[in-house]
């Protein structure tokens, strides 16, 4: 796929925006088991349709996950990451209660904080160059 097929249009303006996000478990517990993970991608899928956003990569480890989604320019980051935790959390640990409950405790299956890191397109490095080059109107 080239990156013409990537750019997506809106009403007014043209926008490729990619997001990597990394949640880790409360406490840094080793709480995910395959089955887990493997309930987590349609969760988050959902959620992501909920903001017309797209989730194109999913996985994790017994700690923590990694989502790789493209969204909206009119989506606030933070509040799709509050929506994607809360879902999880609350049918995570409803579906596994049992499992989890030794765990973890205080009804939160998720960290506080989160990484999250725009990417995809031309490195850094490189747009400063093109913004540098531009001809500014003498």
């Amino acid at each position: 796929m080239n990156i013409q097929d990537e750019i997506r249009h809106g009403r007014h303006c043209v926008f490729n925006i990619h997001a990597h996000l990394v949640f880790v478990t409360k406490y840094r517990r080793d709480v995910f088991t395959k089955n887990m993970i493997n309930d987590l991608k349609p969760i988050f899928e959902k959620v992501c349709l909920d903001f017309e956003a797209e989730l194109i990569e999913f996985d994790g480890e017994d700690d923590h996950v990694h989502l790789l989604v493209n969204y909206l320019p009119k989506v606030v980051l933070s509040s799709l990451v509050n929506s994607l935790k809360g879902v999880s959390s609350r049918m995570i640990r409803k579906k596994y209660h049992s499992q989890i409950k030794n765990k973890l405790w205080g009804g939160s299956l998720w960290s506080p904080s989160y990484f999250a890191a725009s990417c995809g397109g031309a490195p850094i490095a490189i747009i400063r160059q093109y913004i540098e080059q531009q001809h500014t109107p003498i």
